[in-house]
């Protein structure tokens, strides 16, 4: 059985993404950090990583690296990351190749114990919603459990529409409550239609009843697997509604 019944519920937030590679550890990093600069004990997790890397032969995160160093929080990485893969798959699979077992209530209790350090958590989500974390367990189900409401990072460009209101919807009939969204790598050049990203932020507020976050300019300066944060901090506290975060109730 999981122990999803005595969670106890903490400010703070889950960041799932409308699909994979659209920046949820950069812009959860840099909310870390935002949120850290207002004076508040913020921790951040990452409970299943698949996609490991390798480093002084031990297998890491890289995004739970990247959010600890966004923000300058040292809690032990077993913690903020209890559960690393090394095959970039869905982590079901990723765990059955590598022939482990994924305990969800290992998760919960290593999130219940960074909780109990900290006033404000920030969990990352791997891939969306509908994730398989077992067989028998999808990324929803962690999110309900922690009790924490859902920020959607989405793209900018081209399907964010289609993608974004979907994971809402998702969202809604799982009764997870939603702070809203926030449109990562914003960069708008000759090469793309610049009305298009410059409608899609309304289109998706007015068609989901969402409200947009913010909408975070690319910053090549950014590198996730060197570990490199760049101005994401900056940037967050610049373009997102930090206060809105902060005060959202559920």
């Amino acid at each position: 059985m999981f122990k999803v019944d005595f969670m106890v519920k903490i400010q703070g937030a889950f960041i799932t993404g409308t699909d994979t590679e659209v920046g949820k550890t950069i812009v959860a990093g840099g909310l870390a950090g935002a949120i850290k600069n207002r004076g508040i004990d913020v921790g951040v997790m990452k409970p299943v990583q698949s996609g490991g890397v390798e480093k002084d032969g031990k297998l890491l995160s890289s995004d739970a690296l990247f959010m600890l160093s966004a923000c300058g929080i040292d809690d032990d990485i077993s913690l903020v990351n209890p559960v690393c893969l090394r095959l970039p798959a869905a982590p079901n699979l990723a765990a059955e190749v590598a022939g482990v077992e994924i305990d969800i209530d290992e998760i919960i209790s290593c999130y219940q114990e960074l909780c109990n350090k900290h006033e404000f958590m920030l969990v990352e989500g791997a891939g969306g919603l509908t994730t398989p974390i077992t067989d028998e367990y999808q990324m929803h189900e962690l999110v309900k459990a922690l009790k924490l409401p859902l920020i959607i990072v989405a793209r900018p460009g081209l399907g964010t529409i289609n993608h974004t209101l979907l994971t809402a919807e998702f969202a809604s009939q799982k009764s997870i409550p939603i702070v809203g969204v926030i449109i990562n790598n914003y960069q708008v050049d000759d090469k793309k239609d610049d009305i298009v990203y410059r409608t899609n932020p309304k289109q998706i507020a007015n068609f989901g009843n969402l409200k947009i976050l913010g909408i975070v300019p690319h910053d090549p300066s950014i590198n996730l697997e060197n570990c490199e944060v760049g101005n994401i901090v900056n940037l967050i506290e610049e373009h997102v509604d930090i206060d809105y975060i902060l005060d959202f109730e559920g």
